[in-house]
């Protein structure tokens, strides 16, 4: 059995990609299995329920804070303001605290592509390039190898979070935790019984799931948003919104703090600059997508700030003019390490942003045909995709519970999914076994967990109610 662990991919990015170029004999289907299940002698499925703050946990607040370091320091206040609404808001702005927690806990040593900021709400419905729904992750920001177990328990917490603030009980909330478990292990039971092939093909298409959801007003309210986002066209829908044709040549509205245009702008070099990280994403595409690209002319870029955990990181938007109807925007984002990197390992990457379009690739069925890296003069690391793109979020504050459930299944099933195209599915399937005892360690370590969050949560509030730490607030979450 020990031959069989040794042969399995080892404990770095290169164990994923790089093992793929050998030719060793790979173990069986059979032998896969039991060594998952012989890895349950050494790190029980029970161990996973437990969570004790170790006795030199850092301080949360001291986290936040060197979570902050190299961001724009006039948008950290709007970070922490967007972090200060509920408990579940701050967890979504803190993958470093959790990052922290997560390597004192337990791990079979399994390794897969991780996302490494799993939570609920980066995970929705978007285009393919054959212009197909799907429902998959959606953010991999923090996209590293590690060991599975660290997605499964973050998105765990994260349903704890999102059904105390929508004012569901713990029983609720430890009901979702199963589901989305019990939905995770009988997927990657199913992958473990596919061919190679047929699970890097497998895709979650959004019209599919909806279709199976039995509770008919769910089932009929969840169709409506996903035809209103289907009818989304960037012509019609996202050029005039987001951009002014008052001039000959247009540009990107300013609309502040959400988009607005960097106070270097009048620089004689200002374009000059762009113009060089531009170029250098374009050298990062495939040949047939820098075809696609130079159509394209680029004619604006503005700040835009994004999400919680990305605020007061380097990103922006884009806009290219292929035709005076054909406009084209792209998101930028800035890549910084990866938060998983100081207790997984570095990325073999040189690039972050090529960590995190890797991890794409890696992770999802399908994904953006502009994918691409970059860097600026600075040294810091970018990445581009296309911005609004037939895109689906879910409004997590809005879900009644037997939709946060039923989202629940969805999620564990897709990250089933993802960690499978990286991983040994038959190796993690034969780890968690048949039965629910994984699905309920972890939903008691997600209970324990949030109680955590809710307790760094109050020190943060506090602070930031005693003048320690700033805050603004606005409606961008």
């Amino acid at each position: 059995m020990s031959k069989v662990l040794e042969s399995l991919p080892g404990d770095s990015q290169r164990s994923s990609v790089e093992n793929l170029r050998t030719f060793a004999p790979r173990p069986s289907r059979a032998e896969l299995v039991a060594g998952g299940e012989a890895m349950r002698k050494q790190c029980p499925r029970s161990s996973h329920a437990v969570w004790s703050a170790p006795h030199d946990r850092p301080a949360p607040l001291q986290l936040v804070e060197e979570g902050n370091g190299g961001r724009i320091p006039e948008l950290i206040p709007l970070r922490h303001g967007r972090m200060l609404p509920s408990p579940f808001t701050f967890y979504r702005g803190t993958a470093l605290n959790m990052a922290v927690d997560l390597a004192s806990t337990p791990t079979t040593g399994f390794r897969v592509q991780a996302c490494g900021d799993a939570h609920l709400g980066n995970f929705r419905c978007f285009a393919t390039p054959e212009r197909r729904v799907i429902f998959d992750i959606h953010d991999l920001d923090e996209t590293l190898p590690a060991p599975w177990e660290w997605d499964v328990k973050r998105l765990a917490a994260s349903f704890v979070l999102a059904c105390r603030t929508n004012g569901f009980s713990d029983k609720l909330a430890r009901d979702a935790v199963v589901t989305c478990v019990r939905s995770y292990r009988e997927a990657m039971a199913r992958f473990s019984t596919m061919q190679a092939l047929d699970v890097w093909y497998d895709r979650f298409e959004a019209e599919k799931i909806i279709a199976d959801i039995e509770n008919a007003d769910i089932r009929a309210r969840t169709r409506k948003l996903l035809n209103k986002a289907k009818k989304v066209c960037v012509v019609e829908d996202v050029f005039p919104k987001l951009a002014d044709k008052s001039g000959e040549t247009p540009t990107i509205k300013d609309n502040p703090p959400f988009i607005y245009h960097h106070l270097e702008r009048g620089e004689d070099d200002f374009y000059a600059r762009i113009e060089d990280v531009f170029s250098r994403y374009r050298e990062s595409l495939p040949d047939d997508r820098r075809v696609l690209l130079d159509r394209y002319a680029l004619k604006d870029k503005a700040i835009k700030v994004v999400g919680i955990g990305s605020v007061g990181t380097v990103c922006s938007v884009a806009l290219l003019m292929a035709g005076a109807k054909d406009p084209l925007f792209l998101q930028v984002k800035e890549a910084r390490p990866s938060v998983l990197e100081a207790y997984a390992g570095p990325s073999v990457y040189p690039n972050h942003g090529q960590r995190v379009v890797k991890g794409h690739r890696l992770m999802q069925s399908a994904s953006d045909i502009f994918l691409g890296w970059t860097q600026d003069s600075s040294g810091r690391h970018f990445y581009f995709r296309q911005l609004r793109d037939m895109k689906l979020k879910f409004r997590i504050e809005q879900f009644e519970s037997a939709k946060m459930v039923i989202f629940a299944e969805w999620c564990g099933g897709t990250l089933a999914r993802a960690h499978a195209r990286s991983g040994e599915p038959a190796l993690i399937s034969g780890y968690l076994g048949k039965s629910d005892t994984f699905d309920q360690a972890i939903a008691a370590f997600a209970v324990t967990y949030a109680d955590q969050v809710e307790r760094d949560y109050e020190s943060f509030t506090k602070a930031v109610g005693e003048g320690k730490i700033e805050a603004r607030m606005d409606d961008g979450v």
